[in-house]
């Protein structure tokens, strides 16, 4: 399987849960250069969140 982690380069979010009793990691990186990770439910939660309207689809890739 191919690398999903999201690099600036290839910007995104990635969200992983291997099993139902491992905490959720999450990755994000925008086009306007922001970064975050989180591990546990209720930050990968927070991250998915504040990426959405935020970054990524929230602003164009000018980073405006």
């Amino acid at each position: 399987m191919a690398d999903l982690t999201p690099t600036p380069d290839r910007p995104g979010l990635h969200v992983s849960k291997p099993s139902p009793n491992a905490p959720a990691t999450g990755a994000a990186v925008c086009h306007c250069g922001a970064t975050a990770t989180a591990t546990g439910d209720s930050q990968v939660r927070a991250l998915v969140e504040g990426y959405t309207a935020n970054h990524g689809a929230a602003h164009n890739r000018t980073g405006r």
